[in-house]
């Protein structure tokens, strides 16, 4: 495979919340877990589940549901915890069900919608469509405002101080 080859795919992580198709690069991606209850940070948005230990660190772990504006709803058997990098922060982040890992040409991920406006537009990368199914590609690097990540810092700073 030549460099130029190389750098037409891209590998896009799959998966489905509140039955709508997203995926994220899979270099935003270092981890899938199975879905364990995080531990619950008092006095912290609706969208901040909590935090749970990954590699010898807390990590705040984000409802993607409840991010999204999509209605919460408990976490069934097939759900699952990307940890993603949002900046320069690990995050995990809830989903329904990871789905596969697939490989499409770079060209392939259009951008946003027009339909998508505001915020809702600048976490979004784009979206691609795969063996006849519609995927909403996220930025999973700016799936947060700079205000939310000042709040889970602050929440996650209560957690070490008074956990």
């Amino acid at each position: 495979m030549t460099k130029g080859t190389m750098q037409a795919k891209r590998q896009l992580v799959t998966f489905a919340t509140a039955g709508e198709r997203f995926a994220a690069d899979i270099f935003a991606v270092e981890r899938v877990l199975r879905y364990a209850p995080p531990r619950v940070l008092p006095n912290s948005a609706g969208w901040l589940r909590g935090v749970l230990e990954h590699a010898g660190q807390a990590i705040p772990v984000v409802d993607l549901r409840e991010r999204l504006g999509l209605g919460a709803s408990e976490p069934g058997p097939s759900a699952r915890i990307l940890v993603v990098n949002v900046g320069e922060t690990k995050v995990g982040v809830t989903v329904d069900e990871v789905l596969a890992v697939r490989t499409v040409e770079a060209a392939a991920v259009e951008p946003p919608p027009a339909i998508y406006k505001g915020l809702a537009r600048d976490y979004l990368e784009g979206v691609v469509r795969h063996d006849g199914e519609l995927y909403v590609v996220l930025a999973t690097a700016h799936l947060l405002t700079s205000t939310e990540r000042i709040e889970m810092a602050r929440a996650m700073a209560t957690e070490r101080h008074d956990g």
